[in-house]
């Protein structure tokens, strides 16, 4: 019941305090649940935001619901989804009674000028936050910057072309590479652990005929 609580209460905070939806959120998930709490590694992080990027839903709530079920299964989904959920459902309907005399205020909207410079922040940060998590090869790299140059011209022509296309694409461009190509040159998991216990009984073997020459 605790990491429940402990999930809703991390969730919750993290709903009640991030503007700008669900790719601003993404600076705070990656704060609390990898730097702090640290629930996950990076890559694990950033698994999750391309699965919950793919997938229907807001990305911050499927986030939420992914970090939570890997923490603490069913419940723990439930409890995480509910934390981010619940703020702004609350939020925005204590305004709805009076949205529209809430719009008119002046300095409301002053307001909502500076914080939406600062959701750009917020999401450049964890753009950069999640880079640094990224493997580290060319074709990595390559992925990520003709994906960035995809979105930059499709956006000056005023081409609406939906992510997950990119996505779908950088998925088949791994599978192929890391899936196939580049599998040979990593070694597999057993032959480590054979080589390591093989070396070891060596060592083992030398020691003990040098005390015995000793």
């Amino acid at each position: 019941m605790k990491k429940l609580l402990n999930l809703f209460i991390t969730f919750f905070k993290i709903g009640l305090f991030t503007f700008g939806g669900g790719y601003a959120m993404l600076s705070l998930i990656q704060s609390e649940t990898v730097t702090k709490k640290q629930w996950l590694s990076g890559e694990e992080l950033l698994n999750i935001i391309a699965i919950s990027e793919s997938t229907p839903g807001p990305i911050s709530i499927n986030c939420a619901t992914y970090i939570g079920q890997k923490r603490a299964g069913f419940f723990g989904a439930v409890f995480a989804t509910l934390g981010v959920v619940l703020p702004s459902f609350l939020i925005i309907f204590a305004i709805s009674f009076f949205i529209e005399d809430f719009l008119k205020i002046e300095l409301i909207n002053k307001a909502f000028r500076g914080v939406q410079a600062c959701v750009a922040v917020l999401i450049i940060r964890a753009a950069f936050k999640m880079a640094k998590s990224i493997k580290k090869d060319v074709v990595s790299f390559v992925i990520l910057g003709l994906a960035a140059a995809v979105t930059i011209i499709l956006d000056f022509v005023s081409f609406d072309l939906s992510s997950i296309y990119l996505i779908i694409a950088g998925g088949f461009v791994g599978f192929i590479y890391y899936g196939l190509i580049n599998k040979k040159k990593e070694p597999l998991p057993e032959a480590n652990n054979a080589m390591t216990e093989e070396n070891g009984k060596e060592e083992e073997v030398a020691t003990s005929q040098n005390e015995e020459e000793k």
